[in-house]
């Protein structure tokens, strides 16, 4: 599929309050040339936010006739800076990359989620994490660099 790219987006200084989403990229699991790259969240606050931090590259909306194959969606050079706050549910942050074209450049610094009180979990798959720091309860929300 043809399609245009995303590129050079910055989102600052937003609070979220009971949203379903906090920031979120999302791609349709299908052939694609399009990409996402240099986005920038920073400064963010999330108040009781079911999502977050979410990149999703098998979005299905109803979860009926969804496509199988990977996504074609190049998703790269993402930050994640200065974001605090609670999520609504125990994954904090979910990175459900591409099993054909993986998340690449992701940087995750000082990333701090709770549940409950205690530190929000992180969910990944097929996404390369080159930095990560952030500490909440005294744990590290997030392993260090490499693939999750």
């Amino acid at each position: 599929m043809d399609e245009p790219g995303v590129h050079d987006v910055t989102v600052k200084g937003v609070k979220f309050t009971g949203t379903q989403n906090g920031v979120r990229v999302k791609t349709w699991a299908r052939p694609s040339n399009g990409f996402v790259r240099n986005i920038i969240f920073q400064s963010l606050e999330m108040d009781n936010v079911e999502n977050p931090i979410i990149i999703d590259q098998n979005y299905c909306p109803n979860h009926e006739n969804c496509p199988t194959e990977g996504s074609g969606v190049k998703i790269s050079d993402i930050t994640y800076q200065d974001i605090h706050g609670t999520s609504a549910t125990e994954i904090g942050i979910k990175l459900d990359c591409s099993n054909t074209n993986p998340c690449s450049l992701i940087k995750m610094e000082d990333v701090s989620l709770s549940y409950k009180d205690q530190q929000a979990k992180a969910s990944s798959a097929n996404a390369q994490v080159d930095e990560a720091h952030g500490t909440e309860a005294g744990g590290t929300i997030i392993t260090p660099p490499g693939y999750l």
